[in-house]
Order: C-alpha cells, then sequence, then structure tokens
C-alpha cells in the first residue's frame, strides 16, 4: 500500500510547489508594480513638493547650489508678503468667480445637448454630432484671433463678460463625455416615464440627470481646472489687475510686473497658493471624478 501510495504522494508535492512558486510569482510581480507605481508617484509629486519646500525657505537658501531639500527656520511670511506684493484676493476672487460661472454653463448646456444626442431621434442626429466633435480637432490657438476680434466688436475686452459668457455655452468634449455616459441608461425608464405622462424635460430632469451625477462630477473637475489653470485666453482678453485671474497674475509676478519678482521664495509661495484648492478639489472629487471617468468609457476598458 504505501508503495502504491508513493507516486500519489510525490504528484501532490510537486502539486504543492507548484502552487508555491505561482504565489510567489503573482506576489513579486504586484511588489514590481507597486514599486514602479510608487517612483511614478514621487516623479510626478516631487516638482509639487519642491515648490512647497522652496516657498519656506529664505532668498539666501534658495540661490545657494545645492539648495538645501528643508528650510532651516520655515519662512511662513512669505505668503502673508506676497498679498502685499500683489492683488492676490482679487486675483483669487475673480478666478473662482470665473471658474463656477463656466463650471455651471457647461453643466447646464453640455448635459442639454449629451441627452439631446443620447436619448432623442431626429433626422441627421449622427452626422451632426461627428461635426460637432470634430470642433476638437482644431487647435485653440487657431481661434485666438477670431475670437478678440469678435470679442473687440462686442465690447467685452478686459471685463468680467470676456471670461465667463464664451465658456458657458458647452464644448464638444463635455457633451462627449455625458453622451457616452447617458448611452448606459437603460432606455426603459424613458418609456416607463413616458407612459406615466411625463415630458423630455422631466425625463431629463428627474431621471436621466440623477443618473449622471458621476460624470457630471467629471466635467465639473475638468472645467473647473481648465478654467483655473487657462493663461492664454486670459493674456489675450485682459489687461487690468482688477479681472486679471491667477494665472495671469502670477506670470506678472514672475516677469517683472512687481519689485519682487527676484524673490524667489515668494514667488514659489504664490504659485503655491495658486494650486493648493485644485489639489483640495481633486482630493475631495477624486472618488466620483475616478468613478465617472470609468463609467463612462474612458477608463480603457
Amino acid at each position: 500500500m504505501q508503495l502504491e501510495q508513493a507516486p500519489v504522494l510525490v504528484s501532490r508535492q510537486k502539486l504543492s510547489l507548484e502552487r508555491l512558486r505561482f504565489r510567489g510569482r503573482r506576489v513579486a510581480s504586484k511588489i514590481l508594480v507597486y514599486v514602479l507605481l510608487a517612483i511614478l508617484a514621487l516623479l510626478a509629486i516631487l516638482p509639487f513638493l519642491w515648490m512647497a519646500s522652496t516657498s519656506l525657505k529664505t532668498v539666501q537658501e534658495a540661490s545657494t547650489y545645492p539648495p538645501p531639500i528643508l528650510p532651516a527656520v520655515p519662512q511662513w511670511h512669505d505668503f502673508a508678503d506676497v498679498y502685499n506684493s500683489v492683488p492676490m484676493l482679487t486675483f483669487f476672487r475673480n478666478t473662482v468667480f470665473y471658474s463656477v460661472m463656466v463650471t455651471i454653463g457647461q453643466l447646464v448646456f453640455c448635459s442639454t445637448a449629451a441627452f439631446a444626442f443620447a436619448r432623442l431621434r431626429f433626422p441627421g442626429r449622427e452626422v451632426l454630432f461627428l461635426i460637432y466633435l470634430a470642433t476638437l480637432m482644431i487647435p485653440t490657438a487657431m481661434t485666438l484671433v477670431p475670437s478678440f476680434i469678435l470679442m473687440k466688436w462686442f465690447h467685452w475686452l478686459d471685463t468680467i463678460w470676456v471670461m465667463t459668457i464664451p465658456g458657458m455655452f458647452g464644448s464638444a468634449f463635455g457633451t462627449f463625455l455625458l453622451r457616452q455616459f447617458m448611452l448606459g441608461i437603460p432606455r426603459d425608464l424613458d418609456e416607463a416615464a413616458t407612459i406615466d405622462g411625463a415630458g423630455l424635460f422631466r425625463i431629463y430632469w428627474q431621471i436621466v440627470l440623477p443618473l449622471t451625477g458621476s460624470a457630471l462630477t467629471v466635467l465639473a473637475v475638468l472645467t473647473t481646472m481648465t478654467v483655473w489653470n487657462d493663461f492664454a485666453w486670459p493674456l489675450v482678453m485682459l489687461n487690468s489687475s482688477s479681472v486679471m485671474t491667477l494665472t495671469l497674475g502670477l506670470a506678472v509676478f514672475a516677469t517683472g510686473g512687481t519689485q519682487e519678482f527676484t524673490n524667489v521664495p515668494l514667488l514659489m509661495a504664490a504659485a503655491t497658493m495658486t494650486i493648493a484648492p485644485l489639489i483640495l478639489i481633486f482630493f475631495f472629487a477624486q472618488r466620483y471624478f475616478v468613478r465617472g471617468i470609468a463609467l463612462s468609457g474612458f477608463g480603457g476598458r
């Protein structure tokens, strides 16, 4: 009996060894992936950490080579000095106002256009959507001069209207993003609501729109980041400091618009205050942002 069981025991030992090797390879591959991701994350966040560290250094520490990684004594007064050098509160208030207005407009007009393209049937729908989507292929720089002439004709140059109204009436990307999400909502909900006597606007407002919350969050975050970081449009359209954005004010501050532009820690403090709100917005909206990207078809599946 022992001789008959010996081959079975040997085969079981070999199977257990193969399982151990397979598990070892899986663990090693996971560790390698996590190490690579950690290195890439560190490389991505390193410039922001260096910016925050430099904002707390003295001018002498920032100008020495090689510069120290951390300041000997953190100079927190640099953040207060920024407000004394440039009207930072005005830039911040303007940027928040522009971002909120454009984001609200994008959510309203992109969602209504996406609802029409995704849920309604009308002649030429697909052709019209492809033409609208083809506008994404036009570089933004090509439209700056015509847009400048148009804004001058409207007498909107150097006003809050030039920073809000042109961006409020939807975009091809936002419409495409929401349309892809709405296509995944079952049409049975529309049919059931129609049987109950609901009109198109009620279906859009009470059925489709609440189910599109994740995609709307993605569009809101992307729009806010785009308006917040935009530099070319305010550079061409704005001139007065009373209507400037943070990015334009930071550029003026860095290129000699004030007497403090050679103060590197002061410049890094201004840059840190400019980018900190975006980091907070993405941090709090990250959960909905990732979910909306995955469900709308942009997750690489």
